[in-house]
């Protein structure tokens, strides 16, 4: 095996050391970043959601009620404005979910599924917890979820849900008298649920990772390139030169032609060495001839 294909082996063991770890590192950074901006994402869902809550809290709900009506106007209701105003947002964006997963809401379309009863009964049984984030799959692939608890802030709240009897008759003409009821002030009765794609923004990872990994790839040929020609010229030839002309040498060919070495490296002193080593063997060898 040859000086420059060792040399090579060994650029090309640190090289693949080298890129399996940056790339590693660099891998779960972009990936991490991406996990940021889709939690961003999630934020400005989820204060969209709370600003339309407020607003029909303090805007709409104080109109109607100037209006008494015998049908019950869910419109009034903070929940339902902040459902109806993001599912506008999935019919351009199916992917993008809001949820008020409730464990027994009024309105059998909020009941929380499986996993949302999960998130619920983690904020049920965390009374500090204010936020929780995750990842799941879905139909559209992993999806990052934000949650905030739906807890009742006072008893104004338990007009509607502390019992039928209590519920006024509008709402039980809608909704019935089984679901709905039995909170308490301060119960974590559902969360609110953003889900936000990530598909998408993992995409953008990746293509960043692999446009990095060719980066880097063509940055170690070019030094390998680089490397190859500088040791060829600097090194290689000049040893290849000494070489074949001790072969010379050593068959006999003493009075050959002269080594010419010029620079301050240690190849050319090396080459000047050799060559004041050659013309001593000549000088050493006429002496025994005379």
């Amino acid at each position: 095996m040859t000086l420059l294909t060792r040399i090579n082996l060994l650029l090309f063991a640190a090289f693949v050391l080298g890129v399996s770890i940056a790339g590693g590192m660099a891998r779960h950074l972009l990936r991490e970043d991406a996990k940021r901006e889709g939690l961003a994402t999630a934020r400005l869902m989820m204060a969209s959601a709370t600003a339309s809550r407020d607003y029909t809290r303090a805007e709409i709900a104080p109109l109607l009620q100037q209006h008494p009506s015998a049908e019950f106007r869910p419109q009034m209701v903070p929940a339902y404005a902040a459902v109806q105003t993001l599912d506008r947002l999935r019919k351009e964006r199916p992917e993008y979910t809001y949820r008020e997963a409730t464990l027994n809401p009024t309105n059998p379309s909020d009941r929380a599924s499986d996993w949302e009863a999960d998130v619920v009964n983690g904020f049920r049984n965390g009374a500090g917890l204010k936020e929780v984030t995750g990842e799941r799959m879905t139909a559209f692939g992993p999806s990052l979820y934000l949650a905030r608890p739906i807890r009742i802030p006072s008893a104004e709240c338990l007009v509607c849900h502390s019992t039928a009897a209590a519920a006024p008759p509008a709402m039980l003409a809608r909704y019935g008298s089984t679901n709905g009821f039995g909170w308490h002030v301060d119960e974590a009765v559902g969360s609110q649920i953003v889900s936000v794609p990530l598909s998408d923004a993992l995409a953008k990872a990746d293509h960043a990772f692999y446009l990095f990994l060719a980066t880097i790839a063509g940055v170690f040929l070019l030094i390998l390139a680089l490397v190859n020609v500088t040791l060829r010229v600097i090194v290689l030839r000049p040893i290849g030169r000494m070489a074949a002309l001790g072969d010379r040498v050593s068959s006999g060919d003493v009075a050959g032609t002269e080594f010419d070495s010029t620079g301050t490296d240690e190849i050319a002193q090396l080459g000047r060495s050799f060559e004041r080593m050659r013309r001593s063997l000549v000088k050493s060898l006429a002496l025994l001839d005379s």
